[in-house]
């Protein structure tokens, strides 16, 4: 069994590695996993604790510490080092697939 954990639109998997083709994503401090559409929250983690990567059409997060993943309307998850696979909830709506806004 994987170890996921789920924090509103924001689901994190746990993997064994980050691809080797990994691209390293800049941060201004902080890593945002997801913005809010309407409000502006986000999904975050401090940049002293974690680097996000893309690989293709995935989002991997390596987090170096123990930290939380801290959002403005949901309850901080722990997180352990190691790597997570970011999805972000998507829905169906007539005629296309759209992301769920938080």
């Amino acid at each position: 069994m994987s170890t996921q954990f789920r924090q509103g639109d924001v689901f994190l998997v746990k993997v064994d590695q980050l691809p080797p083709e990994a691209v390293k994503q800049e941060s201004d401090g902080r890593v945002v996993l997801a913005y809010g559409e309407v409000t502006g929250h986000a999904h975050a983690i401090s940049a002293a604790c974690a680097t996000l990567y893309e690989h293709g059409q995935e989002t991997i997060l390596e987090v170096f510490e123990p930290t939380k993943l801290e959002h403005e309307e949901h309850s901080a998850i722990a997180l352990e080092p190691g790597y997570y696979r970011v999805v972000r909830q998507q829905e169906y709506s007539p005629g296309t697939i759209r992301r769920v806004a938080d």
